[in-house]
């Protein structure tokens, strides 16, 4: 078995690059569904909800670096462009929206999908003893699941 300079296997690190890259591109959708809700969102619950998303958007842009500097890190090259990020996403694209509950919503929504992915890449480098992505991805799934949680109880869901 091929390894890389980091010890992993090399066909398996270019798969675990690929699904990065796919997670890459659909947090890029999710930061810019986040900029669309913090600008546009309206009502009473304005200052509270202004305030979380971009609280939320400025940590979804800290995983973005992450993320791209993880696939530095593996030997690939992170995605960096608009065609390339809709061409790899699959999560919802907000449009327009100003509702407070639609908003949460997209989050939700954009999480748990966020949620799929980073699972996937979590057990692929678990496999290969890919620490590095494994540690990564546990620290997002533990954080975006206590999102969802304060989320769905803001819905009372």
């Amino acid at each position: 078995m091929k390894t890389n300079i980091l010890g992993l296997p090399v066909k398996e690190t270019e798969v675990i690059v690929s699904e990065l890259n796919s997670l890459l591109s659909n947090y890029q959708v999710y930061y810019q569904n986040l900029r669309g809700i913090h600008w546009n969102i309206r009502g009473k619950r304005f200052f509270d909800l202004h305030v979380k998303f971009e609280e939320l958007y400025n940590d979804s842009q800290l995983k973005i670096d992450m993320i791209a500097e993880r696939i530095l890190t593996l030997g690939g090259t992170p995605l960096h462009t608009f065609d390339d990020y809709i061409k790899h996403n699959t999560i919802v694209v907000g449009k327009n929206i100003s509702n407070d509950e639609k908003a949460i919503h997209l989050i939700v929504s954009s999480l748990s999908h966020l949620l799929i992915i980073e699972r996937i890449i979590l057990n692929k480098s678990a496999a290969v003893n890919d620490e590095g992505s494994s540690a990564m991805m546990s620290d997002f799934i533990a954080e975006q699941e206590k999102t969802i949680w304060m989320m769905q109880a803001w819905l009372e869901e």
